[in-house]
């Protein structure tokens, strides 16, 4: 099916990440999983060629454009490369910038936000802890008021981005005593004492995605670096958490569909009893349901990305892309792998590397049991 929702500026847009793609990111490809990291002169090129900021105004370094469309084309582009990099720039130009265009000051915007837009500072956000996961409105990282300041105690894991990054956005609890209401943002920086980007965590798959826990120890951060008001930290998350899910929604599609064009190509090449495997009458049909499953999970993205741009996207249909589009894609990748035969076992081919990409997804940015508790309530259950 056509797809109606980008016009000639989002392709435009698209075709430079696609360059850089090429450019910039591929030749780079096995550098990237040796040392599990990108670059930082490959983020630098990045902010230099506009790929970060959108949501960032002109006068702090971005494009300012109030349209996510801008912010969909590229990521679909950065996951047909691989699902790491999609996710790093994501939490980086996706995820932070809108908490700190909306509820930073005047000075905290001038300070980070060109940086950001650049390439030169590298963000982050940490929410999750090694005993909380999706809960987050049960975290135990504390921030204690100590004359003009506070003082952070305590850790957060599995945090994309933290190995490299210059700032992160932390949630902390400042009232025991009122819950939810008691969790407060601040941006920590690197270099502050008692602060520290852990080791990088050695994953399952997303091997050039720097993932590591960090740490906080008795760490002083001034109230200027208080992000948002005293106890609004959890409301901001939630409200900022759909944007993060449709993000999420837009890469697994986008993965996934790269690599099932791939797996039809070597379909229609390898052969097995005198003909192409595709030829088969089980395969094609295995094919011919995968494609549709594709393209209809697509179809509701899209829609999600149209209402998004439009604020329009509700958490729960949120939700409902973040659950189902990761659903999809680990069946399309699984059903991929075994198309392949043994060459589908073996990290030499992007399926298999694919593969193991892919299953987090259904874990991160709040589980699937999670998203189904978010819709199952809606339904007044």
């Amino acid at each position: 099916m056509p797809r109606h929702i980008y016009d000639e500026d989002h392709e435009a847009v698209r075709a430079s990440a696609r360059a850089f793609v090429a450019r910039t990111l591929a030749p780079r490809a096995q550098e990237m999983i040796e040392i599990k990291s990108i670059p930082r002169e490959v983020w630098k090129e990045a902010g230099k060629q506009g790929l970060f900021g959108f949501d960032i105004p002109e006068q702090f370094g971005g494009a300012g454009v109030d349209d996510y469309r801008f912010n969909a084309v590229v990521s679909e582009e950065m996951s047909r490369f691989n699902a790491a990099t999609s996710s790093c720039f994501g939490i980086h130009s996706d995820v932070c910038p809108p908490y700190i265009v909306d509820l930073g000051t005047e000075e905290q915007k001038q300070r980070w936000l060109p940086g950001m837009a650049s390439g030169d500072l590298i963000c982050a956000i940490a929410m999750t802890e090694p005993s909380g996961g999706s809960d987050l409105a049960a975290l135990k990282t504390t921030a204690v008021r100590a004359g003009e300041g506070w003082v952070l105690n305590g850790s957060k894991t599995f945090i994309t981005n933290g190995y490299q990054a210059d700032l992160v956005i932390v949630a902390a609890r400042t009232d025991p005593a009122r819950g939810a209401k008691g969790i407060t943002l601040f941006l920590v920086e690197r270099g502050m004492p008692g602060f520290a980007n852990g080791r990088k965590l050695d994953k399952v798959g997303m091997p050039e995605s720097d993932t590591a826990e960090l740490f906080f120890d008795n760490v002083r951060v001034p109230d200027e670096n208080r992000l948002g008001p005293e106890g609004g930290g959890f409301v901001a998350m939630m409200q900022r958490l759909p944007q993060e899910r449709v993000g999420a929604a837009v890469s697994n599609v986008a993965h996934a569909k790269a690599i099932l064009e791939e797996t039809i190509d070597y379909a229609k090449e390898r052969k097995a009893f005198g003909q192409p495997i595709g030829a088969f009458q089980h395969n094609k049909f295995l094919l011919a349901e995968l494609v549709t499953k594709i393209e209809v999970a697509e179809a509701f993205v899209d829609d999600c990305v149209l209402a998004h741009a439009a604020r329009k996207l509700s958490a729960v249909d949120a939700a409902k892309a973040k659950w189902w589009s990761s659903q999809v894609q680990n069946e399309v990748l699984d059903h991929c792998v075994q198309l392949h035969g043994g060459y589908g076992f073996m990290n030499e081919y992007r399926v298999a590397r694919a593969w193991r990409d892919a299953r987090v997804t259904k874990i991160w940015a709040g589980s699937n049991e999670i998203m189904k508790e978010l819709i199952g309530r809606d339904l007044g259950l």
